[in-house]
């Protein structure tokens, strides 16, 4: 039966359901590549530098660079080739980035690595897309399920990207970590696979309020709802970003723990991100994003309480997973605050700026990493979440006001 809707009338819930399971599940596989690429990238290049090790984590800045250069080429291939083929040619640029990451390994080309890396940040910036095409091909009551929906397809991620990671780095005796970039090839060819079969709905026609004209971008992004939901989200983001990228560094070259206990840990902080998104969606339908997220900010302040509290290997666990638990709550709560704000017809210039700014943080936050830890250790690392987490909370509670009061 067709669904009506505010902003997308006559939505076919089943026809939504089914392309929700089919982007999930090629979320979850190439999902499983950031987790290889933060487990073992810094390592990589560790490895690869002379004496000025604070460039460990360019790669995964590079990374994140790369997604924020994605955000604005899948809104463009998007529309001029429409979704499915753009998440298509997105999946086949992580085949791409993997085989010039291997090939940079064997030659042990630290700024050819950079390179790669860039590529595969680039077809993550189209897979960012993926959670806002599954909003947008959903009738407004299923939008926030379908947005967890997506993130769930992590947990596969989580299990699946350490693993090969721990296994497949081996793959080559003489070059460390050369066999978890290789993994990347069918990574992408088997995601590709599964969107063939996609057919998600134009954003127009029947499915775009033509009575009303798109509003020019600034006066969308002045608005409460979007810069509440998108400074919740940078934070959330670079939050979550700058001290998983440090952790390894630290367990590793820190502490002296083993690159397997830091496997471990990437591991557990990816399930720590995406476990939780079988019930996100339900949670922010029942009690509002506004809470949901800042619930995610206070996680957010007792990881931080945790990991302040010392160097044992709990100590990073713990607070790995509930780095991920907070980033969970706080990402997919501001992504539903901003898909809330926009109309179908003006969703890929807000969907593009709002990752392209997010993103261009998350780099600055993954790049800040290596240098705060070889400047000033793990313990600075901690400190900027308290002022981000306060001002998302102060922020939350007024939009909840106004929310309220309207």
């Amino acid at each position: 039966m067709a669904v009506a809707t505010e902003t997308h009338p006559e939505i076919d819930l089943a026809s939504a359901k089914r392309n929700v399971a089919l982007l999930t599940t090629a979320q979850a596989i190439l999902g499983s590549a950031p987790p290889i690429a933060f487990a073992v990238g810094g390592l990589a290049a560790y490895q690869m530098l002379g004496d000025d090790k604070g460039l460990a984590t360019a790669p995964l800045t590079a990374f994140n660079v790369g997604v924020s250069a994605g955000a604005v080429l899948v809104a463009i291939v998007a529309r001029l080739l429409g979704r499915q083929l753009g998440f298509m040619i997105g999946a086949s640029l992580m085949s791409v980035g993997g085989l010039i990451a291997t090939i940079a390994l064997f030659q042990s080309n630290f700024w050819l690595f950079v390179s790669a890396m860039i590529v595969t940040g680039i077809s993550g910036g189209f897979t960012q897309k993926i959670r806002f095409a599954a909003a947008d091909a959903s009738p407004s009551t299923y939008k926030a399920s379908a947005i967890s929906w997506i993130l769930a397809g992590g947990i596969v991620s989580a299990v699946l990207g350490p693993q090969i990671a721990r296994f497949a780095g081996d793959l080559f005796e003489t070059v460390p970590f050369a066999g978890a970039f290789l993994s990347f090839v069918p990574i992408g060819i088997v995601s590709a696979a599964v969107m063939l079969f996609l057919r998600l709905p134009a954003l127009s026609g029947a499915h775009v309020d033509t009575a009303a004209p798109p509003r020019p971008l600034a006066e969308i992004v002045m608005t409460q709802r979007f810069a509440t939901g998108m400074f919740c989200g940078i934070s959330s983001y670079s939050l979550m970003t700058f001290m998983m990228t440090g952790a390894p560094l630290a367990m590793v070259i820190g502490c002296g723990y083993s690159t397997d206990l830091s496997t471990w840990g990437i591991q557990f902080h990816v399930l720590g991100m995406f476990a939780p998104s079988f019930f996100t969606g339900r949670l922010i339908n029942r009690f509002g994003a506004e809470r949901v997220v800042a619930a995610g900010l206070v996680i957010l302040m007792i990881c931080a309480v945790v990991a302040h509290a010392g160097i044992e290997l709990w100590n990073f666990w713990g607070a790995l997973i509930l780095l991920g638990m907070g980033w969970n709550f706080g990402f997919i709560g501001s992504t539903a605050i901003v898909a809330a704000s926009y109309r179908p017809n003006e969703a890929d210039k807000v969907q593009g700026f709002n990752d392209i700014i997010l993103f261009t943080c998350v780099a600055l936050a993954s790049f800040a990493s290596g240098q705060v830890f070889s400047a000033f250790g793990w313990e600075a690392m901690i400190l900027p979440v308290w002022p981000l987490a306060i001002i998302g909370l102060v922020l939350l509670f007024f939009l909840y006001r106004a929310r309220e009061t309207a």
